[in-house]
């Protein structure tokens, strides 16, 4: 373990919203401090979002709200992924069906695309975005388009969402009554894909960033994509040992406990002999079987038990959990 911040290597950080900074109207423990004191540690923040349901300037003014600091500018979203998307595809002033909210609308019209709410609208294309007021009849007007062949785009397919009371239904459960009414498959424009984490680095002119988020399958699955360091949060939705069983593709970098840990020093990582060892804990594969020497309760335990099964399974195309034996130190 160095004396660093785990900070000490990034010039920006490149935050998620949802189970990261809040959990419905309420900011996580220790989140608004954290970010708050990046400016005087010298990096950069800026907020990467799949929620479609509210404008740039709505997302900033609520953070602000909470008391972290946050600009306008600072918060890129998948609904305006998904509008510049839908620009570069089709003629100026089509017609988009928006089965979404009005902040999703708004981003349609910013790049000079016409929203609309129905057929009777002539839709060549339907943009969906997550809005809890979705019920049946939207769903079914943006079915009836999409089977008729207009283009769909997806601003994000997020399973859930975190809220204050627990895990709610997220983008990806709407986008997927539609494609098993339709037999289609959307474009997605938010994350998992890289050009939304690119496009925050380069308004920061931030060369070094750190992916901050709670979801390996979009926040970091999409910054690995983009070549940058990931941070996976457990004040989400994935667990330690959903994180442990992760596929290649959305293995983070760092595993940490919430936004507090980029101010203290990450530990090191050490392997001999096939025995992985983080803090006092070690960890070591024999056929499907993870052995740690640590406490479940100790996060240390669980880095090492990461880096013991990611080594063992270095091309895992599909998320598999090993069989974990736990010797308390």
């Amino acid at each position: 373990m160095t004396d660093a911040p785990l900070l000490a290597g990034f010039d920006s950080v490149l935050s998620d919203l949802d189970g990261v900074v809040y959990a419905g109207p309420h900011a996580i423990p220790g989140a608004v401090e954290s970010l708050s004191r990046l400016g005087d540690a010298g990096v950069g923040l800026g907020y990467v979002t799949n929620n479609a349901s509210r404008t740039p300037a709505q997302v900033a003014a609520h953070l602000r709200e909470l008391g972290a600091p946050a600009e306008d500018h600072q918060v890129v979203s998948s609904s305006q992924a998904a509008a510049v998307l839908l620009a570069e595809l089709l003629a100026p002033g089509s017609h988009v069906l928006v089965t979404g909210s009005a902040a999703l609308a708004h981003e349609i019209e910013l790049v000079g695309l016409v929203p609309v709410h129905d057929a009777a609208g002539k839709p060549v294309a339907v943009v969906q975005g997550f809005n809890p007021e979705i019920g049946w009849k939207h769903l079914a007007e943006a079915s009836y388009v999409v089977a008729g062949g207009a283009l769909w785009v997806a601003t994000n397919t997020d399973m859930s969402i975190p809220q204050a009371r627990g895990i709610a239904p997220g983008n990806g459960t709407l986008v997927a009554a539609v494609a098993a009414a339709t037999g289609k498959t959307p474009r997605v424009a938010g994350k998992p894909e890289a050009p939304l984490f690119h496009a925050a680095a380069k308004r920061l002119g931030s060369e070094r960033p750190l992916v901050v988020g709670d979801r390996l399958d979009t926040d970091i699955l999409g910054g690995n994509r983009a070549g940058f360091a990931t941070a996976a949060v457990l004040t989400g939705v994935d667990s330690r040992e959903s994180i442990l069983a992760a596929r290649a593709l959305e293995r983070p970098s760092y595993l940490i406990p919430d936004l507090t840990a980029l101010y203290e020093p990450y530990p090191a990582i050490s392997e001999d002999g096939g025995i992985f060892r983080c803090g006092g804990t070690s960890a070591s594969v024999q056929d499907s079987t993870v052995t740690v020497s640590g406490s479940p309760d100790e996060l240390n335990s669980w880095r090492a038990a990461c880096a013991a099964w990611w080594s063992a399974t270095p091309d895992a195309a599909e998320a598999t959990a090993p069989r974990v034996e736990w010797i308390e130190n």
